[in-house]
């Protein structure tokens, strides 16, 4: 199984002290922790896109870009771009820059996005999120597989064979699509063809009839469904025992729910957080034994070919999100690799 990390760069404010990181902070932060999961071993870089305040991360392709040159082997992509407010165009020129400057790393996941700020912002209408995201779809497809293009839009403009350029440095530049826990987006990824990821916002058991709907509707449209990619992630932090991973990351964990969510929860209680760090649930903070039991309940679940772990949310401090992630990659990716015979 491929491992990964992703982060959506929050600024949240630590709940004693009431401060926050600054954005210039963070992105240093960010850049830090990529290099060493490229030192590590890991194989992916996923950076999510938000318009407010309370996040650091609006422009994600200009920091994959900036750490293109600090890492050799890390996949680098989005987690996710929200297309339904991108201009695709734009959005796979600025991709295509990254493959050629990463020597052919570059990957895309565009997802539909939980946060509604971006409509607004760049004057798009709420009435038409599933459309815009279906239609843009649609478009960067084309524009992937063609140099020259022609493209009649309803939503997005018209392309009457124009050259599309720089071209990626990979032959297929990849693009999965995001989803929560939507069906139809299942369906359509399916439909599609293409590699999917999920996040995984509860345990594995709600998504397996949805992975199972993916595969289902690839196999309708002429897809080879068992050569698809699944990828899965969700919120992670380990720690050496399971009492101090609790102890040490609920509080940041309070900060994210309580602060940085599409709507923020006015207090995020302890009995909460340890229910859902138990056996089937979809919090996977604990000591590597039990992550790893988790991971593998998510495979033998889904199938998946892939793992991100979002790090670093809500406050936690650098060093603690560092020796998470080197957990993951020495202690933890091994041995979920040996059982499942990936090794």
């Amino acid at each position: 199984m491929d491992f990964g990390i992703f982060t959506f760069g929050e600024l949240s404010r630590n709940i004693s002290t009431g401060s926050a990181r600054s954005p210039q902070q963070r992105l240093t932060e960010i850049i830090e922790l990529a290099k060493l999961a490229d030192q590590a071993g890991l194989g992916f870089l996923g950076l999510g896109e938000h318009h407010r305040h309370d996040f650091a991360l609006s422009a994600p392709e200009i920091v994959l870009a900036a750490i293109a040159r600090e890492t050799k082997n890390l996949r680098l992509g989005t987690a996710v771009t929200v297309l339904s407010t991108q201009d695709p165009v734009r959005l796979f020129e600025q991709f295509s820059t990254l493959d050629l400057i990463s020597d052919g790393r570059a990957e895309i996941i565009v997802g539909r996005g939980a946060f509604v700020e971006s409509y607004p912002l760049f004057g798009h209408r709420l009435e038409d999120y599933d459309e815009l995201f279906d239609e843009k779809l649609g478009m960067l497809l084309e524009l992937r597989d063609n140099a020259v293009v022609d493209w009649n839009g309803r939503l997005t403009q018209n392309l009457a064979g124009m050259d599309v350029a720089p071209r990626p440095a990979q032959a297929k530049l990849p693009v999965w699509v995001g989803v929560g826990g939507t069906p139809a987006s299942f369906a359509r990824a399916g439909r599609l063809g293409l590699p999917l990821f999920v996040a995984l916002l509860s345990g594995p058991a709600r998504f397996r009839r949805l992975v199972e709907l993916y595969r289902q509707s690839a196999a309708d449209a002429g897809h080879d469904a068992a050569g698809l990619q699944v990828g899965a992630g969700g919120h992670f932090y380990a720690a050496p025992t399971s009492q101090q991973a609790r102890d040490t990351f609920y509080p940041h964990y309070r900060a994210y729910f309580e602060q940085n969510m599409p709507r923020p929860v006015d207090h995020f209680p302890r009995a909460t957080f340890d229910e859902w760090t138990e056996p089937g649930g979809g919090l996977l903070v604990g000591s590597p034994q039990q992550v790893i039991e988790k991971l593998l309940e998510i495979h033998a679940t889904l199938g998946n070919s892939r793992y991100l772990a979002q790090i670093g949310l809500g406050s936690l401090p650098f060093a603690e999100t560092a020796r998470s992630i080197e957990l993951l990659a020495t202690e933890i990716m091994p041995a979920v690799n040996r059982e499942i015979g990936t090794a």
